[in-house]
This record gives structure tokens, C-alpha cells and sequence, in this order.
């Protein structure tokens, strides 16, 4: 950090102390702030944060047992754990400096204090915040890693002239640092464009770290996307970084972007515009540097023209833009992708060697697969684990028979669970497989959807 931007507060009850601390040091840093009655520190701790804290070891008359200030240290501590605190203390107190700094302070210095010497007492504290603030940065990051890698990633898989083309745009992009926008039906494998944009970049021995900004709701979106100071709502107990800082060097995928509201759109264009986030409860602007990828199943366009997208938003997302194809538009990638799945379920379930018959890969190619590759995984997975047969058959896949619309089968005499997966089928196809809308269509949260789609193997 630089000293300019820094937030120091000084707490001593010696009104002289005071005025020479804040004449000096309103010369070096953004702000300073004094407190000669330390019972008002909780209330100012609250309503700010600051970057370092000068605290003074004795508060009463005559007192020179350093109690008071051991007690403040312990409260500051308890308020805000990772604040750097540094005592003021005299010539005859270094004993209890030092015991201060084993219950965590992280300096001392001794009064009447030499400027030179504050200033540079100062400038390590300030070096030693920006050492922590990155090791939490990289706690956060090494979170997302591992998750990252517990994720099953399965490769980008299709030979048509659409996915060529599509793998030739990755190609031409992934070297850029330019911000992409994927289009694409819900299933169609827009995070793995982004994935593999990732995989292929200068950035890809940093984090990749994907957001559905569907799933965030208004309150919590600066939380999650761009962190918060400890207090700067109810149960932010502790500082932490946002999605932007821990993926910073890296690539963050921010899918569903469509469904922003506008309040927050404004929001993120600011963050893009400057490359600097301030955390929640926070004044202070920390750089970041992201590769952008965004996603959405919407007709973004269509929304810019009704206004509820911002279209300089849409400029700075889309520098460059990805349309994956349905895969009813792609149906000669359906025999390599179920080959795949074949596999790699076969594997995973530990199962003999299984082929698909001519029948069924022409079942599978004349189905229109309202739920893209991800439903064509799920069936491959559901029939893997269920069919005992070296052959799949076509009655191990329960799709519509080629040729027939959904929207004329009858639920008459079909159990509720059955019933449930026709109509969420049916649904979905006449939504072109968004899960937003059908979800609203069903009256079910996104996630019981989701939830559904996974029971019935969809």
C-alpha cells in the first residue's frame, strides 16, 4: 500500500501527543485519526477501518503498569483480528512492549518519538498489512484451486463445422487478455469455452474461478464479487477478499450475467472500467487484474433494446463474442460425446465394457435434446448405472421416441414421478432449455430444479 492511501488512527490520552501525531502524519497519509478516550474506540472501529493503529500503554494519572493498554490491544484484537497495531509506550515500559507484542501488536515505539522514526515504524507496518492482505488472498485462491480440482472436467468434445469453428475462435482468443462473451443455450458447455480459454492463455497456471451471479442475491453480490471489511454488515465477521481479488491474475467466468439487475449492473461496469474493487465497509480501492469471461442462455440483445441490460456493459463484456450451437443443431457430435460419457462412466462405476447399438445412437441423434450436451450426459450416466446389458438399448434411454413431440404425450396413467419428469421435459424444450424461465414456469427455485434435473437424470 502506498503511505498516501493509508488510514491511521492514534490513541493516546495526551492531548500534545495527539497534535504532534496528527501535524506530522496528515503530511504522509490519506487520513488520521486521533482518540484521546479510548472508550470510544469501539463505536470508531465500527464506523471505520483503518490501516494502522497507534495505541498508547497507559491512559490514567499516574498509572505505568501498561493494564490499560494491554486491555485496549485485547478489544482491538477482538474487533478487528487482523488489525496492526503499534503501542506508544515510554523509555522505562519496553519490557511490556515487548509482552504487548506477544499478545499481538505488532510494533512499538518509545515517547517522545524521533519523526523519522515513526514514519518509518509506519512504512513496515503498512508492508506487513499488504503481506497479510495477500496471504489472504492466496488462502482464498488456494480454496478455489482445490476445488477447482475436485470438479470433474470432462474435455471439450465435438468435430462439426459449428464446434470447429468455435474451437478455432478459442484458439485465436486464448492468448488475449480480451474480455468474451458466450451465448449459448443452458447444457451447450459455456464454462468449459471459458475453461479452456483459461487452459490455453498466459494466465493458466493461475486461478480460474467461475461465479453464477444467478445464484447471488442483491444483498450479497458486492459481498461475494468484490469482499468485505470485518463489521461492514451483520454477520461479517472477519475481513475477506472477494471473487475479483482471489481470482486477480487469473480468470474469472461470471455466468448467467443476463440476470443482473441494473442496480448491480452499474456496479460491476465501474469495477471493469477502473480494474480496482473496494471492499464492502471499505474506502480504499485495491487493484485488480482479471481476464473476463461472461455467459449467458438470454437474448442479451433483445434486453439491451428493452433496457433492462446496459449496453456499455455489453460492450466491455463482449469484446469478442461465442455462440455455441444446440446440440440438435450438431447431431453428428451425438455419437463421439456418448462414446465419451460411455467411457467415462463405465470407469467411474467401475462397470464391464459396454457399447451403444445402431438403434440406439439413432435414437439418441433423432431426440432434440431440449437440455443440450449436460442431458445427454446425465442420460448416458443414468443408463450406465442401471442397464446390466453389454448393449445399451434403446429402451435403457427414456426420451421422446424420434419424430414425436412432447407436448402431445398424455400423463394419463403415468406414476407422479414420471409425471414430473414429462412435464419438466416438456417444459424445458418449450423454453429452449433455460432453467431460469422454466424453473419459473414450474413455481421451483433454480436450485430445486436443478435438484429435479438430477433425480430424474435429466
Amino acid at each position: 500500500m502506498d503511505m498516501n492511501d493509508a488510514k491511521v488512527l492514534l490513541v493516546d490520552d495526551d492531548d500534545d501527543v495527539l497534535q504532534a501525531g496528527r501535524l506530522f502524519l496528515k503530511q504522509h497519509v490519506s487520513l488520521i485519526g486521533t482518540v484521546r478516550d479510548p472508550e470510544t474506540l469501539p463505536g470508531i472501529l465500527e464506523a471505520e477501518s483503518f490501516d494502522v493503529i497507534f495505541l498508547d500503554m497507559n491512559f490514567t494519572p499516574g498509572a505505568t503498569d501498561g493494564r490499560e493498554g494491554f486491555r485496549w490491544l485485547e478489544k482491538i484484537l477482538g474487533l478487528e483480528p487482523a488489525a496492526i497495531v503499534i503501542l506508544i509506550t515510554a523509555y522505562g515500559d519496553i519490557e511490556l512492549a515487548v509482552r504487548g507484542i506477544k499478545e499481538g501488536a505488532t510494533d512499538f515505539i518509545l515517547k517522545p518519538w524521533r519523526n523519522e522514526k515513526l514514519l518509518a515504524t509506519l512504512a513496515a507496518a503498512l508492508r506487513l498489512r499488504d503481506t497479510r492482505r495477500e496471504a489472504d488472498c492466496l488462502r482464498s485462491r488456494q480454496e478455489s484451486l482445490s476445488a477447482d480440482l475436485d470438479r470433474p472436467f470432462h474435455d471439450f468434445i465435438g468435430r462439426s463445422p459449428a464446434m470447429r469453428a468455435v474451437f478455432g475462435t478459442i484458439e485465436k482468443l486464448a492468448s488475449t487478455d480480451a474480455n468474451v462473451l458466450v451465448l449459448g443455450e443452458n447444457g451447450t458447455g459455456k464454462e468449459l469455452v471459458a475453461r479452456e480459454l483459461h487452459r490455453r492463455s498466459p494466465r493458466a497456471r493461475e486461478v480460474f474461478l467461475s461465479v453464477d451471479v444467478a445464484a447471488l442475491s442483491e444483498t450479497l453480490f458486492e459481498s461475494e464479487l468484490f469482499g468485505h471489511v470485518k463489521g461492514a454488515f451483520t454477520d461479517a465477521r472477519e475481513a475477506r477478499p472477494g471473487r475479483f481479488e482471489v481470482a486477480s491474475g487469473g480468470t474469472l467466468f461470471l455466468d448467467e450475467i443476463a440476470n443482473l439487475p441494473l442496480a448491480l449492473q452499474s456496479k460491476l461496469l465501474r469495477v471493469i472500467e477502473s480494474r480496482t474493487v473496494t471492499r464492502l465497509g471499505s474506502n480504499t480501492p485495491q487493484a485488480v487484474d482479471v481476464r473476463l469471461v461472461c455467459a449467458t442462455n438470454q437474448p442479451i440483445y433483445e434486453m439491451v433494446a428493452e433496457k433492462t441490460f446496459r449496453q456499455d456493459l455489453l460492450y466491455r463484456i463482449n469484446t469478442v463474442e461465442i455462440r455455441l450451437p444446440p446440440l440438435r443443431e450438431r447431431a453428428g457430435d451425438i455419437p463421439i460425446l456418448a462414446e465419451h460419457f460411455l467411457g467415462l462412466y463405465r470407469r467411474k462405476y467401475q462397470k464391464p465394457a459396454k457399447r451403444l447399438g445402431e438403434d440406439t445412437l439413432r435414437k439418441l441423434e433423432g431426440y432434440r435434446w431440449p437440455g443440450n450436451v449436460r442431458e445427454l450426459q446425465h442420460a448416458i450416466e443414468r443408463a450406465v448405472i442401471l442397464s446390466d446389458e453389454p448393449f445399451l438399448r434403446p429402451v435403457d434411454f427414456l426420451l421422446a421416441e424420434p419424430g414425436t413431440c412432447e407436448a402431445d404425450q398424455t400423463l394419463d396413467g403415468v406414476n407422479l414421478e414420471e409425471a414430473e419428469k414429462i412435464l419438466i421435459r416438456r417444459t424445458l424444450s418449450r423454453v429452449g432449455g433455460n432453467i431460469s424461465r422454466a424453473a419459473k414456469e414450474l413455481g421451483l427455485s433454480r436450485s430445486a430444479l436443478y435438484r429435479r434435473l438430477e433425480k430424474h437424470g435429466l
